[in-house]
């Protein structure tokens, strides 16, 4: 293993070995010859079902420009009072002169007022566009893409929309006084825009990541969370973290490659201590960050509650109560709720998903009721739908005892880490709350193990006294639940490194960053498995100068984690991101 390892550094380093990524690629994985097409041939265009006027390149004689000019409808299509056209790259000029040639160019950054025409007849008022368009001009290097960029503010009727998108690729054919090349005008594929302003540095794939989540953010949580991911400092870590792993490898990679010619002050196994004790500390940081990535994905993806109880002991009711309509049918009949019944709110600014589900009792004879199959099937799922929840809400009668069926589930659930509220209801059918049920309420808190703020007495009619504020104290109760919330979706902060601010940005890692990450994490510890064979990576032991150390495991070891960091960001030499990139930017 050593011996071909070296064998093949060896080889590429004198340049007998160069091979190319994408032929890798092409050989290890068949799908890749299929990516190599180039994007913006007939065959895609065609795949892509988009006309040939809007892709295809005007030009009489051969562009000096290295990408074409791309457009785009950057607005939502439709009726509006405004529709945004965008143009991104050189001809940006040339399609300004086509649509307004009698007006002078608008000074950059500022907004003017002008009439759009059809490039390619005389101006009159049979070839006018738009009678009125804001037109705003943005010179390179400092715009969204990096590129010169032209916006073009239109009246947004669909007619008007289609005729200038019709207009602008017919720019292309037209040429200056002083015989300026002609350019390649394409509408823009999906993503293009982004993509541009990550290849000129404008943003980075983080950045990008985000920017995705911001638009389609709905809950004040969610906003939030994208805004934070927009900058940065989550790009800046990671780069900063593979930086430490290049030069930690680098001073392994000296060992290999000079240790018989040149003399060490430091034995290899010393060496590698040292290098180990900078990797677990940096192991530890990337462990919270992954942790605090999978709190994000509940801001992200909602949280998931669900509601569990005895039949008729007001889940239904409750349910109704917090989501401020009839979503459940409410019946004095018992097991009423046969499936799980999901309802999606906003809820104090988290996105919830809570689940009516069917009431737990035991297969057989219920005083007059048999349970039957459809109900035991609903009790099933009731079952699972509660293991699989974040948030469990158990609801009990004040008025009768504990169900053994409801308090095993929710133990099981509170075992597994689920978060467990209980939501006594009913109070209003007593005169008031006695020394027994407050035992009950004790007996709940000692059976499934959780505080006592997370006990609270509900009643789920209007009201229960009139001069009360909080009618039933389902307000209490909902602020029990934020409370829980914000506890759940908390930034963990490593005592290392004891910055809230910093690791506040890390709840917006994505699944794909966390996935990536503890792909990182798995090589480091591989690294440490291999410099300290004989303890475990989370319990390394010193090194004594004699000890034998496996360098070059070692070594590949932290160029494979610095190549899962360089995934992330898509930057760096280590590691191929062509295919990571791709599936970013077109979402």
């Amino acid at each position: 293993m050593r011996a071909s390892i070296l064998s093949l550094r060896s080889c590429i380093r004198s340049n007998t070995i160069r091979p190319s990524n994408a032929s890798f690629r092409a050989i290890h994985h068949p799908l890749e010859a299929i990516r190599a097409v180039p994007r913006h041939g007939s065959q895609f265009r065609a795949a892509k079902s988009l006309s040939l006027s809007q892709h295809q390149c005007y030009h009489s004689s051969p562009s000096i420009q290295d990408e074409p000019t791309i457009y785009a409808l950057s607005t939502a299509s439709g009726r509006a009072a405004i529709a945004v056209i965008r143009v991104s790259g050189a001809a940006c000029r040339q399609i300004y002169q086509g649509l307004c040639p009698s007006a002078p160019f608008p000074k950059a950054r500022h907004a003017s007022l002008r009439k759009l025409y059809s490039p390619l007849l005389p101006p009159s008022p049979a070839t006018l566009l738009d009678s009125g368009a804001l037109v705003l001009y943005f010179p390179a290097p400092n715009t969204v893409t990096g590129e010169d960029v032209l916006e073009l503010h239109v009246h947004g009727g669909p007619a008007i929309v289609r005729a200038v998108l019709a207009a602008i690729p017919q720019c292309a054919t037209t040429s200056d006084s002083d015989g300026a090349p002609q350019y390649c005008i394409r509408y823009a594929e999906a993503g293009e825009f982004t993509r541009r302003a990550f290849d000129n540095n404008r943003m980075d794939l983080p950045q990008i990541e985000s920017l995705g989540e911001t638009l389609s953010a709905s809950t004040e949580q969610q906003r939030k969370l994208s805004v934070r991911g927009t900058t940065s400092s989550l790009a800046a870590r990671y780069e900063h973290w593979r930086m430490l792993l290049l030069q930690a490898r680098g001073e392994l990679e000296a060992l290999i490659d000079f240790s018989e010619d040149q003399h060490f002050d430091e034995s290899p196994a010393v060496l590698c201590a040292s290098v180990a004790k900078q990797v677990r500390a940096l192991g530890i940081q990337m462990d919270a960050h992954v942790k605090n990535a999978m709190r994000g994905e509940l801001l992200r993806n909602g949280i998931s509650i669900a509601l569990l109880g005895a039949p008729n002991a007001g889940k239904s009711s409750l349910l109704n109560r917090i989501v401020g309509r009839d979503a459940a049918i409410v019946s004095h009949e018992a097991g009423t709720t046969r499936d799980v019944v999901e309802v999606g709110i906003d809820l104090g600014g988290w996105l919830v998903k809570i689940g009516d589900m069917a009431g737990l009792r035991r297969a057989g004879l219920v005083g007059a009721e048999t349970v039957g199959a459809v109900e035991q099937e609903g009790i099933k799922r009731a079952k699972q739908r509660a293991l699989e929840s974040d948030v469990l809400i158990v609801v009990q009668d004040a008025t009768a005892g504990m169900d053994p069926e409801v308090i095993e589930t929710a133990k099981q659930c509170a075992d597994q880490g689920v978060n467990v509220i209980v939501a006594i209801n009913k109070i209003d059918q007593l005169d008031a709350l006695t020394s027994t049920h407050s035992t009950l309420a004790m007996d709940i808190q000692h059976a499934l193990g959780i505080p006592g703020d997370r006990v609270v007495f509900i009643s789920c009619k209007a009201s229960t006294t009139a001069a009360s504020s909080d009618p039933g104290h389902i307000q209490a109760f909902i602020t029990t639940l934020l409370d829980t919330f914000r506890d759940m979706t908390a930034a963990l902060v490593p005592d290392s490194d004891p910055e809230p601010g910093v690791w506040q940005e890390s709840l917006g890692a994505t699944e794909r960053q966390r996935v990536l990450l503890s792909e990182c994490i798995d090589h480091l510890e591989t690294f440490l498995t291999a410099v300290s064979p004989h303890a475990a990576a989370s319990e390394f032991q010193s090194l004594d100068a004699d000890d034998e150390v496996d360098i070059v495991v070692a070594a590949e070891s932290l160029r494979s984690a610095a190549e899962s960091l360089a995934r992330i960001t898509g930057r760096g030499d280590s590691g191929d991101v062509e295919e990571v990139l791709g599936v970013v930017f077109e979402k």
